[in-house]
């Protein structure tokens, strides 16, 4: 089938839940992607973080054929050998004590709304006071089930599915004094996201984040940091919150873990992971064979090539060269991020839409989230050279925009 006919099938099948762009895609390797005609796109998105590793790794490859050819199931009544494999090095990067493996980041983020439902069940049945409601950020996304859409703060997530999970009250992004006031024992969890992802790349200030873990330590609550985008090395730590130096009781990890199929999880310290017990929750497909082997493999490739350190050398590239364009064009307001999660953020969301659009023309797959953000989540294993590739592109594009922009750029050259 080709691109039109499966675009035909499409609108009369499937429920209308994305808007796809017009590109068939067939295949690819290392950072790039092939369409139907065999041309070749720089990927600057990996499926929105998740094929950390690029296309057609080795690593990858070799663990879904050798899993493949001895177990795919069991169900979670038996053991096998990958889950307790994986766990040992989740815990170990994570600093986590112990791991619930399931399908998504979305189920991940439910499983920890959960785990923090039942740590104030069991404080209030020792005897403390310790209530229901969830202090989640501004700007926030956690995943489209009713508890992630019930922490998710945009109106267009939550209100169509309302009335979604109750006792979730907003705190204004980075404002203290605002997490503060609406702090009390009535709190079961703080909800975080160390970087704000679909919010726009913004990160969360050290204060905010001290605080946060202050007042969960004054009253038991749990401090949640949702690490389903920015974890496993993306920002050149294994979690994000590792460059904060301090620990949260619970986080979530999905979208590189198993390179590309489906997997997720809740981690969460000894504390926490005594409000669960046998029957509580659990999940069908979690921690099959075949993902761990993969995620495995995953964690196994990115120690041996030393990829933090290279997601570290590569991000701050990428991020000194879009910081050469924004002095270049006034129509770049800001640029943010760690690592190989970027953010650039533009002066209107009609040119941040036109500028994706055409450089996806250009071969270079990129999105734009929060309106007006150009977002870059390339594979962990992206060159310098395909940064400078990827900078040309844009560099054109946005002169091309000028007058959508409303500033005409203000030099050629943009790396050296």
């Amino acid at each position: 089938m080709n691109l039109a006919s499966i675009q035909a099938a499409e609108s009369k099948l499937l429920l209308h839940t994305y808007e796809r762009n017009p590109y068939l895609f067939v295949g690819g390797k290392g950072v790039f992607l092939e369409d139907e005609n065999g041309t070749q796109f720089l990927d600057l998105l990996s499926g929105i973080g998740v094929s950390g590793l690029g296309y057609g790794h080795p690593a990858i490859e070799e663990a879904i054929a050798q899993q493949s050819k001895r177990l795919l199931h069991t169900s979670n009544l038996f053991y096998h050998e990958g889950t307790a494999n994986l766990a040992l090095r989740l815990t170990e990067i994570s600093g986590m004590d112990r791991v619930f493996f399931c399908n998504s980041g979305a189920e991940a983020w439910e499983a920890a709304l959960k785990l923090a439902r039942a740590n104030a069940t069991q404080a209030r049945e020792s005897g403390k006071r310790l209530g229901t409601k969830f202090l989640a950020l501004e700007h926030s996304f956690h995943g489209r089930t009713m508890g992630a859409v019930a922490t998710t703060h945009k109106d267009k997530y939550r209100l169509p599915f309302a009335p979604v999970m109750p006792d979730v009250e907003f705190v204004r992004f980075n404002d203290v004094a605002d997490l503060r006031s609406k702090f009390s024992e009535d709190v079961c969890g703080i909800c975080l996201e160390p970087i704000q992802g679909e919010g726009g790349i913004h990160s969360v200030s050290q204060e905010f984040f001290a605080a946060a873990r202050e007042l969960c330590d004054s009253t038991g609550a749990l401090l949640l940091a949702d690490e389903i985008q920015s974890g496993l090395g993306r920002t050149g730590k294994w979690f994000a919150y590792q460059h904060y130096g301090i620990q949260p009781d619970v986080t979530t990890l999905a979208k590189p873990l198993a390179g590309g199929l489906p997997m997720g999880t809740m981690m969460c310290n000894e504390k926490a992971a005594s409000a669960i017990s046998p029957g509580m929750h659990g999940t069908t497909f979690g921690g099959g064979p075949l993902v761990c082997a993969v995620a495995i493999a995953v964690i196994d490739t990115m120690r041996e090539q030393n990829l933090l350190a290279h997601i570290e050398e590569v991000g701050s590239f990428f991020k000194s060269q879009l910081e050469g364009l924004k002095a270049q064009h006034d129509c770049i307001t800001e640029v943010r991020g760690l690592g190989l999660m970027l953010g650039v953020e533009l002066n209107s969301a009609e040119l941040a839409k036109q500028v994706a659009a055409q450089v996806m023309e250009r071969h270079i797959i990129i999105n734009r989230t929060s309106e007006t953000v150009l977002r870059f989540l390339p594979p962990y294993i992206l060159e310098k050279e395909h940064v400078v590739t990827a900078i040309d592109a844009l560099n054109e594009t946005l002169k091309a925009n000028k007058e959508l922009a409303g500033a005409t750029p203000a030099g050629e050259q943009v790396h050296g």
